[in-house]
């Protein structure tokens, strides 16, 4: 397997999760913010949290397809389903629809950890600075 199959494939996993996330930041106004804080403060939550939590899953969902800033939307994006697992989720059975989570929990790690730098503005803002970090790691 070649690096450029391997950057593929996390380029289609960036880009997938981010629209996830997206969708489900989007979903969470259509109808108005209400009916989400009204579930959020059923989970003994603040309200407010809600269009928190959907302005960040916007943002993170966005970041990720594109590109950008890769490594902190994937942090983001992380602690929002970890939010989720211990909240909405809490107790619910691997098999019972949190399976889904925690594979977002998974590619949102991946994104923190290693980043994405096929087709993103990353690889482009900092196309540079990494081939400099690799000549130095390399003597």
């Amino acid at each position: 397997m070649t690096r450029r199959n391997v950057e593929v494939g996390i380029l289609i996993t960036r880009v997938l999760t981010g629209l996830i996330f997206l969708l489900h930041g989007l979903s969470k106004f259509q109808g108005g913010i209400g009916g989400t804080m009204g579930f959020f403060q059923s989970m003994g939550l603040p309200s407010w949290l809600a269009p928190v939590v959907a302005v960040l899953e916007i943002a993170g969902g966005i970041a990720l397809i594109i590109g950008l800033f890769t490594r902190i939307a994937g942090v983001v994006t992380a602690c929002i389903i970890i939010g989720t697992l211990v909240t909405a989720h809490k107790g619910d059975p691997f098999l019972m629809g949190t399976e889904f989570n925690y594979l977002l929990l998974i590619t949102s790690l991946q994104m923190a950890i290693g980043g994405s730098a096929l087709l993103s503005l990353d690889g482009v803002l900092w196309r540079k600075e990494r081939s400099q970090n690799r000549r130095l790691a390399e003597n």
